[in-house]
């Protein structure tokens, strides 16, 4: 499975951002999909994933009711609404993608939101 994200940028606190993430190859394989990301000087973390199947949705305690994830499994692909940004959210964004047998990431896309 190869993951390609897009929709990355620089914006102001308030604003919004769309991030998109394409999967190819086995995609019949995964289970579930999701985006992570990964601050200056932190650790990866969650931040919202999404099943295949019901497209049942799990999100980070500090995104909810700001972030919104998508998927449309016709097209292999998840999106990230995310509406009022706060400078705490700035980070790479990686889209993950799971199946039973193991994990893949994409490079990710650097999301910066100035105050």
């Amino acid at each position: 499975v190869q993951l390609a994200e897009s929709g990355g940028g620089l914006v102001q606190a308030g604003n919004s951002l769309r991030l998109s993430c394409g999967a190819s190859g086995n995609t019949f394989s995964i289970l579930t999909m999701g985006w992570y990301r990964q601050a200056p000087g932190k650790q990866r973390e969650l931040v919202a994933t999404i099943s295949s199947g019901a497209g049942s949705a799990r999100y980070a305690d500090s995104v909810k009711g700001r972030f919104t994830i998508s998927k449309d499994m016709a097209k292999n692909t998840i999106d990230l609404q995310m509406n009022d940004l706060k400078p705490g959210d700035t980070a790479v964004y990686y889209c993950s993608a799971n199946s039973l047998l193991r994990g893949y990431w994409g490079q990710g896309t650097q999301v910066t939101v100035s105050s």
